[in-house]
């Protein structure tokens, strides 16, 4: 309208003789109408002002929404987790020295969470014995744990996440990754032995990692060393101070049943009458000593435990649950795995009790200075680092995973994510991941900081790597891989096998059982070395092939005792081995053509890395960034 009046002004001016003031009057009407085009609207009975205030409100409202659009894509956009998902998962590593219970305990914690009917049981008969985290042939064969296994599973209102651990040192590389992933780790102790070796190796690297540490002194239904003896190991040996959670009453065959310290709550258990089954439980308020004293049905039992309870609440610093996450107090529970003794009350305290999901210190790698901080699981990106890599979780399909720990964010299916040590702009697209539970695994959508989601490995993703969205590049701390102590030539004894045996030995080598060693300027043609921390790995590797490549193998041991990589490169080594230094100590190349020096003692080592500096020894490798 404004425009037909300018034109019509236009045609005034050139008609009349008096233009000025048909000038005058469309510039009035048309500055009329653009302010009431732009002024709010106000209640009137004009029908022209009613029909402009509703224009005006219309605009207004569109422009309302198109804001509001925008803010609800950027949301739809964003990754971050819901608290409340965080806040309910709890995450747990289970630890201990070999044959401590351990693979026991996970079976029952899975029959009491309800994610199994029937637990499995180790030394049980032969068609009883098939436990969900002891998979492979040769771990059900052993009754051993040989890798590191993931149950997910739900109980009440938390979603748990349980991964068992090998116990045996030859694997223990497996269980310190498992560790890495952990937000809580659990310490099982055999009571009749204490601590052991392997304990105390575990014990360290969850001081270090500063994990939350929960003690369960397991086969209280065999004689067992008396519970001041074991919390005094404790604190002699490590420094800790435990508080007792659930006290024993009794042991082997005259074990009753347990105190719940924090309910004042006696639980008297009867043996399940089949085995697998959950036991019977009877509670009893401890200050109902005549009911507990007709059950205890032992005089000297029931005159211990009302004594040690007595004693324990004077003597016992209480119970600090900031000390606790800090890892400078530990909870100590007893029972029996294999009797389902205190199993299920454990479980409802460490949901109650245990860490929830923890962020992890993130490096950036894109600025000149690196840049260190704390990324939690509220933070908005998606951010998760690879642990463990499996093959053949399905023989069937040949299939490889990589078990992510999501540490901040949230996974959707079919989100595009970085990698640590690719480039950028180069995106990986997660189609698909799977909730693990030994090796059953399902599909989900969608998972949360503290889960442990397995995703198809392409090739690219190591041990150790780091995924995530957004425009800044990051990478959590690597995990190193550790320095072998064993060394062998392996080959396939039949050169028609000699395809499945370079795929066998290939994904193998993904998962980080062993390590890949070859001569110098070696491209695949010359004898292949495998490295390895212990023998049984050795053993593991010949089986794998055998069981689920179908392919024989042979091995030719080594002399050496000991590996270095030379960080300095080629260039150092060449010097070092003109000037005479390398006497006596072979020269090798990992899978990425870097020099690797192999010793016979650690004398030499140690001699060389002083006299010889820069070669750069360092005893642990980790894989290069990508090139492309």
């Amino acid at each position: 309208l404004s425009s037909l009046l300018c034109i019509a002004t236009m045609m005034t001016v050139t008609t009349t003789t008096r233009p000025w003031r048909w000038l005058i009057l469309a510039w009035v009407i048309q500055y009329l109408l653009v302010t009431e085009a732009f002024t709010p609207p106000v209640a009137t009975s004009d029908h022209h002002h009613h029909v402009s205030t509703t224009t005006t409100t219309v605009r207004r409202t569109t422009s309302r929404s198109s804001s509001a659009t925008d803010d609800a894509a950027a949301v739809s956009n964003s990754y971050q987790a819901p608290l409340v998902e965080i806040q309910r998962r709890r995450n747990l590593a289970i630890i201990s020295h070999p044959d401590s219970g351990k693979t026991t305990m996970t079976e029952k914690l899975l029959l009491y969470g309800g994610a199994v009917q029937q637990a499995g049981a180790v030394r049980q008969k032969a068609e009883q014995r098939a436990t969900r985290s002891d998979f492979m042939e040769m771990e059900q064969e052993r009754g051993i744990s040989i890798s590191s296994t993931v149950m997910n599973f739900e109980y009440n209102e938390f979603g748990i996440r349980l991964m068992d651990t090998p116990g045996h040192q030859d694997f223990s590389e497996d269980t310190y990754r498992a560790l890495a992933a952990a937000d809580n780790a659990l310490m099982l102790l055999d009571g009749a032995k204490g601590l052991e070796p392997q304990t105390r190796k575990l014990f360290e690297v969850c001081r270090l990692r500063g994990l939350p540490l929960f003690t369960f002194v397991n086969k209280l239904d065999r004689p067992a060393l008396a519970p001041y003896e074991i919390m005094d190991q404790i604190a002699e040996e490590f420094g800790l101070e435990t508080h007792p959670i659930l006290w024993p009453i009794g042991d082997g065959e005259r074990f009753k049943g347990v105190l719940d310290r924090t309910e004042n709550v006696v639980h008297l258990y009867t043996k399940a009458a089949q085995r697998g089954q959950k036991a019977q439980v009877e509670t009893v308020p401890i200050s109902n000593t005549d009911r507990l004293e007709e059950l205890i049905d032992d005089d000297e039992l029931f005159g211990k435990l009302m004594e040690d309870a007595e004693l324990l609440d004077e003597l016992i610093e209480p119970l600090d649950m900031e000390r606790v996450l800090k890892g400078d107090q530990s909870p100590l529970f007893f029972g029996s795995a294999m009797t389902n003794f205190g199993v299920q009350l454990f479980l409802d305290k460490f949901c109650n009790m245990g860490a929830k999901p923890m962020g992890r210190v993130v490096r950036s790698v894109d600025e000149e200075e690196e840049d260190e901080k704390l990324i939690g699981p509220e933070h908005e990106e998606f951010t998760g680092f690879i642990f463990k890599t499996q093959a053949n979780l399905d023989p069937k399909h040949r299939d490889r995973l990589a078990y992510v720990r999501v540490i901040s964010g949230k996974y959707e299916k079919g989100m595009k994510v970085s990698h640590s040590r690719s480039k950028l702009n180069k995106k990986y697209n997660l189609a698909q991941a799977q909730a693990l539970f030994g090796s059953d695994r399902s599909s989900v959508e969608e998972a949360y900081p503290g889960d442990v989601i397995g995703i198809n490995n392409p090739g690219n993703f190591a041990i150790g790597d780091t995924l995530f969205t957004g425009t800044n590049r990051v990478a959590f701390p690597g995990i190193p891989s550790f320095s072998p102590e064993k060394f062998a030539y392996i080959r396939s004894p039949n050169p028609s096998d000699y395809k499945s045996f370079r795929k066998g030995i290939d994904q193998l080598l993904d998962e980080g059982a062993v390590q890949a060693l070859r001569q110098r300027n070696d491209d695949g043609g010359g004898p292949l070395m495998l490295a390895a921390v212990g023998q049984l790995q050795f053993e593991v590797v010949q089986a794998r092939l055998q069981n689920e490549y179908k392919v024989e193998s042979l091995m030719e041991p080594l002399s050496y005792s000991m590996a270095r990589w030379v960080d300095g490169g080629w260039d150092a080594v060449d010097k070092a081995d003109a000037d005479g230094k390398l006497f006596g100590i072979m020269i090798v190349q990992d899978r990425w053509q870097r020099p690797v020096l192999l010793f016979r003692n650690d004398w030499k080592a140690a001699s060389l890395a002083e006299e010889v500096q820069y070669l750069q020894l360092k005893p642990w490798s980790q894989p290069p960034d990508f090139n492309d």
